[in-house]
């Protein structure tokens, strides 16, 4: 795992929690120095550490390995083929059809 991806973990685990680092670091019997460092990326836990810190959050760790999906491989290599402005165009299209959605969504449960 990459040490990036193991802050923003244990951060968003906390986070769903509602813990601070000092209650996390408290339940997971670890000094909340740790779990600062591990969340700031100062740190790389081991994987024991990191479950210990998500289970103490009330969570749980899941991994499984999957085939390269080649659609999706495929749908990347066509993005990159592109222009910055292009995929730039494409993402602010995405963002506008997804905030329309959510209006939509938001005026149908005034009803």
């Amino acid at each position: 795992m990459e040490s990036m991806a193991i802050s923003d973990l244990v951060r968003e685990a906390r986070r769903r929690s509602g813990l601070t680092q000092t209650e996390l670091a408290r339940r997971a019997g670890v000094p909340k120095s740790t779990v600062g460092r591990i969340e700031s990326g100062a740190r790389s836990p081991s994987t024991r550490m990191v479950e210990r810190l998500v289970h103490a959050a009330g969570l749980r760790v899941s991994a499984s390995l999957a085939e390269p999906d080649p659609a999706t491989d495929a749908m990347f290599e066509r993005s990159l083929r592109r222009s910055p402005k292009e995929r730039l165009e494409d993402a602010a299209r995405v963002a506008r059809f997804v905030l329309r959605a959510r209006r939509e969504i938001a005026r149908g449960s005034d009803d």
